[in-house]
C-alpha cells in the first residue's frame, strides 16, 4: 500500500513581541510596483537586491512573512532546506534587512496548483460578477478549514493553491525537516 502525502500550509505564527516586517523597496529604495507578484504562484524577475523595513523590532525569527503581500522571508539557514527538499518548486531572492545582511531570503513558491476540494473545506465562497471585481470572478473569496485534493497535487512540494493563492502549501517532509530543526514562526495546519 503506497503512503499518501500529507500537506500543509505553512504561515507565520503570530505572536508579540516578534519583530514585523513590511513591503520589500528595490534597490533604489523605491517602492515595487507589484508587491502580489511574489505570492502568486511563479518564478519572478528582480533588478538588484530587495530590502525589506523593520515596520516593529523585536524577536527576529526563522520564518516571517512581510507586508501586505504577506510574502515569506526566511533565514538563509531555512532556504537552504527548501533549497535541498524541493530544488524545483521554489526561487530564492536574497533580501537586505537593516542590521542583518545577507542573512534572510524571500521564498517565492514557483508552482501554483488547481487543487482545493471544495466539498471536503468547510466553507467556500467565490467572487461573484455582483462584488464589481471582474479580474477576481471564479476565484476563491474566502476558504475556511482548506482541504486540497491530494490526487491533483502531482510531484509538487511547494506551492500556492490556484484561486487562493494566499495559501503556501509544503509537504510533509518540509514539515519534518523545518519542525526538525526548530524553525521558528513557522505554523502548520493540515489541508
Amino acid at each position: 500500500m503506497q503512503h499518501r502525502v500529507r500537506y500543509f500550509r505553512l504561515s507565520e505564527s503570530v505572536q508579540a513581541g516578534n519583530w514585523y516586517l513590511g513591503d520589500p523597496f528595490d534597490g533604489q529604495g523605491q517602492e515595487l510596483e507589484d508587491i502580489w507578484e511574489f505570492t502568486e504562484g511563479r518564478p519572478v524577475q528582480t533588478e538588484g537586491r530587495l530590502t525589506l523595513p523593520i515596520i516593529e523590532p523585536g524577536r527576529r525569527l526563522d520564518f516571517n512573512t512581510a507586508g501586505a503581500g504577506v510574502t515569506p522571508i526566511v533565514h538563509v539557514g531555512v532556504a537552504s532546506m527548501f533549497a535541498e527538499l524541493a530544488p524545483d518548486d521554489v526561487q530564492l531572492i536574497p533580501v537586505d534587512i537593516k542590521g542583518y545582511p545577507e542573512q534572510y531570503v524571500m521564498l517565492v513558491a514557483t508552482k501554483l496548483v488547481r487543487c482545493i476540494d471544495d466539498k471536503a473545506s468547510k466553507e467556500v465562497q467565490y467572487w461573484m460578477p455582483e462584488d464589481e471585481r471582474p479580474e477576481k470572478v471564479g476565484h476563491f473569496r474566502g476558504v475556511i478549514d482548506m482541504r486540497i485534493d491530494h490526487a491533483k497535487v502531482g510531484a509538487a512540494k511547494v506551492f500556492r493553491t490556484w484561486g487562493w493563492s494566499v495559501a503556501l502549501i509544503v509537504s510533509e517532509d518540509i514539515k519534518v525537516a523545518l519542525e526538525g530543526a526548530k524553525v521558528t514562526g513557522a505554523k502548520f495546519e493540515e489541508v
